[in-house]
C-alpha cells in the first residue's frame, strides 16, 4: 500500500540485481499481486528506504516503503526479473467530507482497541488516509487490492469504514464466544 513500509528479505538472485540497482542508483521498484487469479494491472511503486542487513552470500533484509500506485501497460524483456511501461494512478475529484475522515479515524481506533493491538494512528494529515489506514491493518490481499484499485479517497474510506466495523464485530463475537465457553456456555446471574 502507498505509504506502508516492509521488511523484506531479498534471496533470489534476479531480486538482489534489483534492489542493488535500485540501491545504486536511487530508483524505485514495482509490486505487483500475482496469484491464482492472474497478474493485476494495479501496483504500487517502492522504495527501498533502510538496509538492514546484508549477508556474504549477497542476500539481503531490507526495510521498502509504498509509493504512487501505477497500471500496467506493457510487460517488456531483457531482463532477469520483470519489467514493464507503467503509467500512474490518479484519483477522481471527489471530495471527502469531515465526517467520513472522523468516522474511519474512530473506527480505527475503536479497531485497535478491540483486537488489543498497539498501532500507531497515522499522523495527520495524511495525503490519503486510506491508504494509511490500510497499511496499519491486515484484511489479505484481496482486500488490499480492491482498495488499491479504488479511485477515490472518499470510497476507500467508506469501504475501509464497513470493513472495520465487519472487524469490531468479529472480535467482539470471538471474545463473547470465548468468555462463554469458559463458563461451560452458562451464563452466572449477577446478585
Amino acid at each position: 500500500m502507498p505509504s506502508e513500509q516492509v521488511p523484506l528479505h531479498v534471496f533470489e538472485p534476479r531480486y538482489r540485481e534489483l534492489i542493488g540497482e535500485c540501491l545504486t542508483e536511487g530508483r524505485e521498484f514495482g509490486l505487483v499481486l500475482e496469484d491464482e487469479h492472474g497478474r493485476r494491472e494495479v501496483g504500487t511503486r517502492a522504495g527501498v528506504i533502510e538496509v538492514l542487513e546484508v549477508f556474504d552470500d549477497g542476500r539481503m533484509n531490507v526495510v521498502v516503503e509504498g509509493r504512487e500506485r501505477f497500471r500496467l501497460i506493457e510487460l517488456t524483456a531483457g531482463r532477469s526479473f520483470l519489467t514493464a511501461e507503467v503509467e500512474p494512478v490518479a484519483d477522481e475529484k471527489d471530495p471527502v467530507s469531515k465526517d467520513v475522515v472522523d468516522r474511519a479515524q474512530t473506527l480505527f481506533r475503536r479497531l485497535a482497541e478491540a483486537a488489543e493491538a498497539d498501532v500507531d494512528e497515522p499522523e495527520k494529515p495524511a495525503a490519503a488516509l486510506s491508504f494509511a489506514l490500510a497499511a496499519r491493518i491486515d484484511f489479505g490481499v484481496e482486500l488490499r487490492q480492491e482498495l488499491l484499485e479504488l479511485r477515490s479517497e472518499r470510497e476507500r474510506l467508506l469501504r475501509l469504514a464497513e470493513l472495520m466495523e465487519r472487524a469490531i464485530g468479529a472480535i467482539e463475537r470471538e471474545r463473547e464466544v470465548r468468555e462463554r465457553a469458559s463458563g461451560n456456555g452458562k451464563v452466572s446471574p449477577t446478585p
